[in-house]
């Protein structure tokens, strides 16, 4: 790397080099060893040396140490949550922050919240419809940590990064319990993509999910900011949602100050951040959310 950035001749010129480089696939790794060893399944510790060794030896080593840096945001886990199995599928959902590595952060996030590997692990695959007299009630998992991890985190925050403070000097919260109910009722009906019956399980955590409108809440639903969803279909509402939360002020310094974090320091100012998220709400071509041009501007 070193010498290639010597040969290319300024950190600009490689950065850029680097954002033109194809995703090294850690799925694509994971078949390969596989049909190689004639197993099913890879074990935890064959499954971390495939990971290794694509993320230290890949030659996009940029895109790979962002897609890194994201999983550290949107995350998934291989334990405890039903996925010990699906391995080779946890390589595609790393492959699916590389692919985005460098693009928009709204694209990311509906890629993300579609994918059934994030779907199992923050139960919104196969979430439905209220039913009161059965004292169901849609599934808030995926709801809350969209927020609170994923895009806005639980406080307001200034552009630089710091809290804004009521006039009695406290912190102002992002979102309530009404939110997340109404965020939760958005996610209702999604399940694997394939099968002929909602609760089918065909284990597919490759394909995003798809919508079933007979398990999906209707009516309208009060998320961030007092907007009311209540779309045409299904997929209308989800996208109202990923509008909603991209569009939030707080995204650009939350997302920004943690990218900060991961790739540069821990501590950043709250200039430093400023700087970032400024670049995050417009690359300099009136385009919120371009990955690249923050990855960019934070190194």
């Amino acid at each position: 790397s070193i010498a290639e950035l010597n040969e290319l001749g300024s950190y600009e010129a490689w950065i850029d080099h680097q954002q033109t480089l194809p995703t090294t696939r850690h799925y694509d790794a994971h078949l390969a060893f596989l049909e190689t060893a004639e197993k099913d399944s890879t074990s935890y510790n064959e499954f971390h040396g495939i990971w290794r060794n694509q993320t230290l030896y890949a030659p996009d080593q940029l895109r790979q140490r962002m897609a890194n840096a994201l999983s550290q945001i949107m995350v998934v886990s291989i334990r405890g949550s039903g996925l010990s199995n699906a391995r080779a599928a946890i390589g595609n959902y790393n492959d699916l922050l590389a692919d985005h590595a460098f693009g928009n952060f709204r694209e990311l996030l509906e890629a993300v919240t579609l994918n059934p590997v994030m779907g199992r692990y923050l139960n919104m695959l196969r979430n439905r419809k209220a039913d009161p007299t059965r004292n169901i009630h849609p599934d808030e998992n995926f709801a809350r940590e969209v927020m609170q991890l994923f895009t806005i985190g639980l406080h307001q925050l200034n552009l630089d990064g710091t809290p804004k403070l009521d006039d009695n000097g406290s912190t102002i919260p992002t979102y309530t319990q009404e939110d997340i109910e109404g965020l939760a009722a958005v996610f209702t009906g999604w399940t694997f993509a394939g099968v002929d019956k909602f609760w089918r399980n065909n284990n597919d955590f490759v394909t995003p999910m798809v919508g079933w409108p007979d398990y999906h809440q209707t009516g309208d639903k009060q998320v961030i900011g007092g907007h009311i969803i209540n779309g045409a279909t299904m997929e209308a509402e989800l996208e109202q949602a990923m509008d909603i939360l991209f569009n939030h002020p707080n995204v650009a310094p939350f997302i920004s100050q943690q990218l900060i974090q991961r790739f540069i320091t821990s501590n950043p100012t709250p200039a430093y951040v400023e700087r970032v998220s400024r670049v995050f709400e417009d690359n300099g071509s009136g385009v919120r959310g371009d990955l690249g041009a923050v990855v960019k501007a934070l190194l």
